[in-house]
């Protein structure tokens, strides 16, 4: 099944107020999902409304609640999610990023208290399309067991490095499990295998079977040890410096998962390197790598989306638009 952009964002925001969220925060709301969508990550978009709505309706997300700065040391803040819509706390934290970026060359605002932020690399979109260079992470609920176990006990804290370019901005998206949980939903729905061996199944060998890795709740860390060890570190630094939650301290329940924290840095180059100079080196670079970039396949599928129509979960949206005609 495929919609056009418009009639997506339309019955998203439609939803979203429907849900509670002030017309401007829907829109908003709307464009961050479908744009999701529209690059090809609906794992984490159209396809997490249903849990985002779930959440709200059991006031474990809270609809009317803004961030608020609680804290500041020069170009270093800490923010107070307060429980509100992920998508639209990161989408802020990042602005504030940007902006004292403009001032001080570089900015890090550290979330607190939020919730899922959907596809996180949005927010390095965000931070390229201001012309910027953008790194973000979240922690999340235990998903992930660390190197030599057979627990979840540390999350795949997605990870998003962004470098702007004029030709199409190079974005890194990448959750630190070698496929993130909504893209083994993706996969499983699809009926397809996994490309390369992505977990372990209920017996400890290494498997391509989406549902497999699922049940057993066992995905591989990206680059063994190095994917764990990545993901303690980056849950650290996260819970330190927004105050926030451990991925330890975390419900393991998807619909419980609420008091994440977040780290979002932007920074200004441009009194470092001209326009033409940063220009000349990441050109060459991608030109050096001779394959796909970073971020190249997102542009591509964007255009033929675009052109074609987003594909769309039939159940998902069938929810949506009954969210969205529940007024």
């Amino acid at each position: 099944m495929q919609v056009s952009y418009q009639d997506l964002h339309d019955t998203l925001r439609r939803a979203l107020a429907a849900s509670g969220l002030a017309p401007d925060r829907a829109a908003l709301g709307a464009r961050l999902i479908a744009d999701s969508s529209r690059d090809g990550v609906a794992s984490h978009g159209l396809n997490l409304v249903p849990r985002l709505i779930t959440m709200i309706r059991a006031g474990v997300v809270d609809v009317g609640a803004r961030p608020v700065r609680v804290s500041a040391h020069g170009a270093l803040e800490r923010w107070d999610g307060r429980r509100g819509v992920g998508a639209l706390n990161a989408h802020e934290a990042m602005d504030a990023a940007i902006a004292l970026a403009r001032i001080h060359g570089v900015g890090c605002v550290a979330l607190g208290n939020t919730n899922h932020w959907m596809r996180g690399g949005t927010y390095g979109w965000q931070a390229a399309e201001a012309g910027l260079i953008g790194m973000c992470w979240t922690n999340t609920l235990p998903n992930l067991p660390p190197w030599g176990a057979d627990i979840p006990r540390i999350g795949n804290n997605p990870l998003v490095i962004a470098v702007p370019r004029a030709a199409g901005h190079v974005v890194l998206d990448i959750a630190l499990s070698q496929f993130s949980y909504g893209a083994l939903a993706a996969y499983r729905g699809r009926g397809e295998l996994l490309p390369v061996d992505g977990g372990f199944d209920s017996a400890g060998r290494l498997t391509r079977d989406p549902a497999a890795i699922e049940a057993s709740r066992r995905p591989l860390p990206i680059g063994s040890w190095k994917g764990s060890g990545l993901s303690i570190a980056l849950d650290m630094i996260a819970a330190l410096l927004s105050g926030g939650r451990a991925t330890h301290e975390i419900p393991a329940d998807p619909e419980q998962e609420t008091g994440l924290s977040q780290v979002f840095i932007a920074v200004d180059g441009s009194s470092l390197a001209t326009r033409d100079e940063a220009t000349r080196l990441i050109d060459s670079i991608v030109a050096s790598v001779q394959v796909r970039y970073p971020g190249q396949r997102t542009v591509e599928t964007r255009r033929a989306n675009l052109a074609n129509g987003i594909p769309v979960d039939a159940t998902a949206w069938q929810f949506v638009q009954a969210c969205a005609s529940d007024r």
